[in-house]
């Protein structure tokens, strides 16, 4: 086993990581980005190294950075926990000709199980049914229209390097195909790293937990279900995978195995499945790392996964896996905010409360007083809560919720405690249990719930009038010796001086009786919103300005670019294509025109309200202008010449 771990990452994997080399006795060596300096990674690792630099590319995504800080650090291991550098072969074989151990699986199986046209290659050989698809880059639209010929709609293309909900383009209609064209098709687009598939309208997530040595021992450790997805990321995930239909283990079992034997596998990855409603099992993809998830895996065998890695790098052998006991569930705690359809959102945690008692364990890389990026993901921690049965896990995970306070960012929490409570979710509904779907969240749930009074608002959020939306609070009070729950306006300052001049008196730190008042949650208030008529200006992002131009709704980084100077675009075309925390947002030309200048440059980070370009809508109007002249004339001629008809 490696006597010194460098960790390549940041945020809740890079302190697990950290951790279990302590407990493991081994030296821990963190990197960080200018952002993460004061990290709980970084604080608990024996030692740690700046990056120089504030962006993924120029931190970690550095794999010559990575090297080198390993190196001059003394390690002679290095972690590259999940995302990142975790599936990029050359980093892989770059720090092993470095002279250091990599964690996790050869960059030659990476490059087979990685890319995700090659694992279908794989798969096949393996006898492994993927979903049907192809298994060659697309060259061409007219490759797609023939594929749509042949199995209807609906279709997904996907990269072939995507990962983590990036790179996936669900096709229904002929529109959609039209917007994926101008968003991928363009020139310097990126078609050419997109397969198809057959869509699977209804069916559920489901993977394996898989780890294999150097000395061909091969197991699963858990099934897990990750069906709670949006946007084709992953909210919620659990172990084991409930409800499965008779064989399915089995073949889920047999699978596994038969790809990390044909590949030779040596180290902990995950198997991932499609179930149809008809009980029928599709291969998806192989993650040649360890899972976000791999927590609910642990809580339900009690392995530690990372020391299963570090045992299985050093030459040593698979861990023994024991049986299953009780259910496990992880809810990936975001910075998104309910009220602005989850929208990833930036800012200082002002006050943070984390859940506490039997069954319930927090990763999280962040602590009070932290500033969320917009540069990272957007997740700031993981709940995991596990109980002897998932009915047990689903009402422990609804009390930590509720004990659960982060102030200062929105956060994801309050439609997390819906989902915990609906009937498709948890088993009380008709069928007796679980309906939940991976379309599910985005097409049934959703759509039914008032995102706009969860969570909390953004900083400088304004309503129509121009005034600043008011947050609401909920107080705990003791007064007169009895407990109560009160909702105010966050900007009731004088709150104390209310309670002492005629309610009561707020406590303090319990040392005299009165008022102890407590804040919970944050929910957000109702808003003044304009008539049809009102005056309220167009989102950011949604309109032109006076001056022309078209500017950022988030804090991002330019993708990729849908026009160039001088081009005559038309309303609705892709103009940009903006990223934030793996979201991809396409910018649409508000208005027909040319484009007068491009104010940004591919790779760039932006904020929110930030000029992308501008457009000239002078030429259109004018030509509109003259159309509608022509037009007028044209009629007023035919008016007279009937005029005249008509006289005669």
């Amino acid at each position: 086993m490696p006597s010194t771990i460098l960790v390549a990452n940041r945020g809740e994997i890079a302190a697990r990581v950290v951790r279990t080399a302590r407990d493991l006795g081994l030296r821990s060596v963190a990197v960080y980005s200018d952002q993460d300096i004061d990290s709980p990674a970084v604080a608990l690792a024996d030692d740690a190294y700046s990056l120089e630099g504030s962006t993924l590319q120029e931190t970690y995504l550095d794999a010559a950075k990575i090297i080198d800080v390993a190196q001059r650090a003394g390690a002679d291991a290095v972690h590259p926990g999940y995302g990142f550098l975790s599936e990029v072969p050359e980093a892989a074989q770059a720090i092993v000709e470095a002279g250091l151990t990599w964690i996790g699986p050869s960059a030659d199986t990476i490059r087979q199980l990685g890319d995700k046209i090659s694992a279908r290659r794989t798969a096949l050989a393996a006898g492994v049914s993927p979903v049907p698809g192809t298994t060659d880059p697309v060259q061409s639209m007219d490759e797609v229209d023939d594929f749509v010929e042949a199995h209807g709609y609906p279709i997904v293309l996907k990269r072939s390097d995507g990962g983590g909900g990036r790179g996936i383009e669900v096709i229904r209609t002929e529109d959609d195909l039209k917007a994926f064209a101008a968003g991928h098709a363009m020139a310097g687009g990126d078609l050419d790293k997109f397969f198809m598939e057959r869509f699977i309208i209804s069916g559920r997530h489901i993977e394996t937990q898989c780890m294999r040595d150097s000395h061909g021992n091969f197991a699963v450790v858990t099934t897990r279900d990750c069906s709670v997805q949006r946007r084709h990321q992953k909210v919620i995930e659990e172990a084991p995978a409930p409800y499965l239909p008779e064989g399915a283990e089995e073949t889920l079992q047999t699978w596994s195995k038969a790809l990390f034997d044909y590949t030779e596998y040596v180290g902990l990855g995950t198997c991932e499945f499609m179930l149809t409603e008809e009980g029928e099992l599709f291969f998806l993809e192989v993650n040649p790392r360890l899972q976000v998830e791999h927590t609910v895996s642990e809580e339900v065998t009690g392995l530690d996964l990372v020391e299963a890695q570090l045992a299985i790098a050093g030459g040593g052998t698979i861990p023994e896996v024991p049986e299953v006991r009780g259910h496990s569930i992880e809810l990936r705690i975001t910075s998104e905010d309910p009220a602005k359809d989850l929208t990833p959102t930036a800012g200082k945690i002002k006050s943070l409360e984390w859940p506490a008692g039997h069954g319930i364990r927090i990763e999280t890389g962040v602590r009070l007083g932290d500033k969320v990026s917009p540069e990272f993901d957007s997740m700031i921690a993981k709940l995991i809560v596990t109980g002897p049965t998932r009915e047990r896990a689903i009402d422990r995970a609804r009390r930590a919720l509720g004990e659960l306070d982060i102030q200062g960012i929105a956060t994801s929490t309050p439609v997390l405690d819906l989902i915990m409570a609906h009937p498709d979710f948890n088993g009380t509904n008709n069928y007796g249990d679980l309906r939940v779907r991976t379309r599910w969240l985005e097409t049934e749930f959703l759509p039914r719930i008032d995102l706009e009074n969860l969570g909390q608002p953004g900083a400088g959020e304004e309503d129509s009038e121009g005034g600043i939306a008011a947050a609401l609070r909920t107080f705990t009070a003791q007064i007169d010796g009895r407990r109560h729950r009160i909702t105010l306006p966050e900007s009731f300052a004088g709150l104390g001086a209310m309670f002492q001049s005629g309610i009561g008196s707020l406590s303090d730190a319990g040392q005299r009786a009165g008022a102890a008042v407590r804040r919970s949650q944050p929910r957000r208030g109702s808003r003044r919103r304009g008539g049809e008529s009102g005056g309220g200006s167009a989102p950011v992002g949604e309109a032109l300005t006076a001056d022309g131009s078209l500017q950022s709704p988030m804090q991002a980084i330019v993708v990729r670019m849908g026009c160039e100077i001088g081009q005559q675009v038309n309303e609705g075309d892709v103009v940009i294509v903006l990223e934030a925390m793996k979201m991809e947002k396409y910018i649409h030309a508000p208005a027909s025109g040319t484009i007068a200048s491009i104010d940004v440059t591919v790779g760039q980070n932006i904020n929110a309200g930030d000029s992308l370009l501008h457009i000239d809508t002078a030429d259109t109007a004018d030509t509109a202008v003259t159309a509608a002249a022509e037009d007028a004339t044209a009629e007023d001629t035919e008016t007279a010449d009937k005029t005249e008809e008509a006289a005669k």
